[in-house]
């Protein structure tokens, strides 16, 4: 039954990707992000729901009025950069041929569908809901999560989307960490009680479910968040006083086992997951070193690239001798060690330009009546994301995961539409022309969700 329901939900939406091509964005969201096929246990499982989606929508794109180009800009230049380096480091990877060109493919699959996304992203309205269908396709699982370990007491872990990026505990978390800011503005633009209540009550369970993940990266990551949170909100006091509250609570009702995990983040001496994140990082660090522009290509975890560049001092012999290869651990290194220092610098050039971009847009929207209630406050929720992001990423391989790219997309594109604001004024039309189907009519002050906004 939950098959059918599945497939009947999805053959419609597909549907309406033909005659509203944004559709296929959300559509392709939904099905990357939460993999609903892999909740059902029976024929739609294994269907192709994201090929499917994926074609169609690019097919849809080829043909469509309803796109507009993306912009050429800083963000945009080192986000191109970043691909083209990644793909000419492939010919030079160390890794076999068919895993290093399948990896590839897979990363560059990402990226094709977040251009596309962004070409099909026309209107406010459009950015809007993409917004809500990437967070809440991910918080569906953090709010389990949180019940989960509320009802078990922190006795087990939480796991992420089943056979996607974020299947992993330390992977859910990190995603969990970046959609708790966009929960949190979709609470300021709700403009009914129970919609307030249920993002308030969801935040607090992914909060719960990311301390259930037992990850100890995600524990950084969600005090620089909510730090950040603080800051960036419209009540930084009360804000920062309710999430130091909120932690404390949590914290004091996980179980000692909990704790005790916890603590051995700064006992990293004892613990072969700390010294085998320290060995692979040297191990990374020394292809880097041997190959400065390239590095070791896509899928620098084989064992014969750590038997070739690992150090054997200390616990690295034991690893070696016991034929033991790790993943990077690390979004810096990941990059460092697989695309070399011209990788690394494309990478952290690109996120540091997202970030600072957000902040300026945040300025210049306040500035812009239709604008002035709903977009500061997204812009700065990506920038408390990133920061997120860019802790917990310290301690995950998660440098090609698609969820960031998703925050870069919202930046560009709310640069596109801040953009066309401001041409629309120096031209004297009116404030609320748009395409169809965009903001018209629900340009307020605090745009609700209620309203489909």
């Amino acid at each position: 039954m939950r098959d059918l329901a599945l497939t009947a939900v999805f053959a419609l939406l597909l549907a309406m990707v033909f005659k509203h091509p944004a559709m296929g964005a959300y559509l392709w969201a939904w099905i990357s992000v939460m993999n609903p096929h892999k909740l059902a246990y029976g024929f739609a499982y294994s269907l192709p729901f994201a090929q499917i989606t994926a074609l169609t929508t690019m097919l849809v794109l080829v043909f469509t009025r309803k796109r507009h180009a993306i912009p050429l800009n800083m963000i945009t230049g080192l986000w191109a950069c970043l691909v083209i380096w990644m793909t000419l480091t492939s010919p030079f990877a160390l890794n076999d041929r068919d895993v290093v060109f399948d990896r590839w493919f897979f990363v560059m699959k990402i990226h094709l569908m977040t251009l596309v996304t962004m070409m099909l992203i026309t209107t406010e309205l459009e950015l809007k809901r993409l917004v809500l269908v990437v967070t809440l396709s991910l918080c569906f699982f953090g709010v389990k999560g949180g019940a989960f370990t509320a009802l078990t007491g922190g006795s087990y872990r939480v796991w992420g989307p089943p056979d996607g990026m974020l299947a992993g505990n330390n992977e859910f978390a990190v995603g969990l960490v970046m959609s708790i800011p966009i929960l949190y503005w979709m609470r300021q633009l709700a403009t009914r009680r129970y919609l307030r209540t249920a993002c308030t009550l969801s935040m607090l369970l992914c909060t719960l479910s990311v301390l259930g993940t037992q990850s100890r990266g995600a524990l950084l990551a969600v005090v620089a968040m909510a730090v950040f949170l603080g800051l960036k909100s419209t009540h930084p006091v009360r804000v920062s006083l309710l999430i130091c509250g909120a932690m404390l609570v949590t914290v004091a009702f996980m179980p000692d086992s909990w704790s005790e995990r916890m603590d051995s983040i700064g006992a990293y001496q004892g613990d072969e997951s700390a010294q085998s994140r320290l060995w692979t990082w040297q191990t990374l660090w020394n292809v880097a070193l041997d190959r400065p522009l390239v590095g070791a290509g896509f899928r620098a975890e084989a064992l014969f690239i750590f038997e070739r560049y690992a150090p054997t001092t200390g616990a690295g012999e034991a690893f070696l001798s016991a034929g033991k290869s790790w993943v990077a651990h690390s979004i810096y290194f990941q990059m460092l060690g697989e695309q070399g220092f011209p990788g690394l610098f494309f990478f952290l050039a690109l996120w540091t330009a997202v970030w600072l971009r957000a902040g300026r847009l945040a300025r210049k929207a306040r500035d812009i009546p239709e604008l002035a209630g709903w977009m500061p406050l997204l812009l700065n929720m990506i920038q408390v994301s990133l920061i997120g992001y860019a802790v917990g990423g310290a301690f995950l391989s998660l440098a090609y995961l698609d969820l960031p790219y998703y925050f870069m997309a919202y930046v560009v594109l709310a640069d596109v539409f801040i953009a066309r604001r401001h041409a629309q004024g120096r031209a004297g039309s009116p404030a609320q022309a748009q395409s169809p189907g965009s903001m018209a009519g629900n340009g307020g002050a605090r745009p609700g969700l209620a309203k489909g906004g």
